[in-house]
């Protein structure tokens, strides 16, 4: 499920912050243009690939994060300064993505859940501080998604903290193109289940993650793995993660990671071929396993250096 959490960031990001009153978390507030500029400390995961007789750079981040997290360090900064191009999975600032991506979650096909995970769902987003009209047109499985998104919310991890919303905003700011490397339907493709027994498995496996705290306990450790760039303890995600347990969630993992990496690494190869200096920017987890990005980046003839951690 945490593979999903660009997308279910985005919807959170809105519904999330429909209930801002006590008990609920406060309401995420916006970075100032001082704070962007003076973290002194960098986090996630961030590699140099050299290719044609200049480079890019790959950065691994995190759709859901703590405030103190979302500045760049100082590396990171300098890479984004250097380059010329800021290539994310998405676009989430672009209101034509953001669109597209609405219009994909609330197709539901006719998509039904029975009536005990109906009443489990409704229980779970009726404490989780989420406006239950914003979720109510979306598919089940983005639902429990978003629900997964805001599961670290009281503990300061929020999706308005996002680091590729971040990394939009100073792009933007900087007055540098920022780019999709994916579509919203293609995205979606992989996202969305097109069985409806499957669909009613992963919801009621994802609903038994959120009850038990699981689902909040696996996106702490992530953040935290992420926050102190301990990629030794990232690449071994599928051994802690206990989100890989049933033939469905696995492979719903290799459908959201190891089939988008060859597409992912093509179109930032496409990039940096027409002589620009890229800043890509994915979800860290598509730095791990065989089919990691920098592996095919460098199956495709890049040397690739990493930064962070050093």
């Amino acid at each position: 499920m945490l593979g999903r959490l660009l997308i279910a960031g985005l919807v959170a990001w809105h519904a999330g912050m429909a209930h801002a009153q006590s008990p609920c978390p406060p309401a995420a507030t916006p970075l100032t243009a001082d704070e962007l500029q003076q973290s002194t400390r960098d986090r996630g995961f961030l590699w140099r690939v050299t290719r044609e007789g200049h480079s890019s750079y790959l950065y691994g981040t995190l759709h859901v994060a703590k405030r103190a997290w979302a500045a760049p360090g100082p590396l990171v900064r300098r890479a984004l300064q250097a380059s010329d191009v800021v290539a994310l999975e998405l676009d989430l600032l672009d209101p034509d993505i953001r669109r597209r991506i609405g219009e994909r979650l609330a197709d539901s096909h006719g998509v039904s859940l029975a009536p005990a995970l109906i009443a489990r769902l409704n229980a779970l987003v009726g404490a989780s501080c989420v406006s239950a009209t914003a979720l109510a047109p979306l598919r089940p499985e983005i639902q429990v998604a978003t629900l997964t998104a805001l599961a670290g919310r009281r503990d300061g991890l929020d999706p308005a903290y996002g680091i590729d919303l971040v990394l939009a905003a100073i792009g933007r700011g900087a007055g540098k193109p920022v780019l999709s490397l994916e579509t919203p339907e293609s995205q979606a493709a992989m996202l969305l289940a097109n069985d409806a027994k499957q669909i009613g498995r992963l919801v009621e496996q994802a609903l038994g993650d959120l009850e038990s705290g699981k689902a909040r306990r696996m996106v702490l450790r992530l953040g935290d793995v992420w926050a102190e760039s301990r990629f030794d303890e990232l690449q071994r995600y599928a051994q802690w993660c206990q989100c890989l347990d049933t033939r469905d969630a696995r492979a719903f993992h290799a459908r959201l990671l190891d089939r988008r990496n060859p597409e992912l690494a093509a179109r930032l190869e496409t990039l940096h071929a027409g002589g620009k200096t890229v800043f890509g920017a994915v979800g860290a987890l598509h730095m791990v396993g065989d089919s990691a990005l920098t592996q095919l980046l460098a199956r495709r003839g890049f040397r690739v250096e990493r930064i962070v951690p050093p």
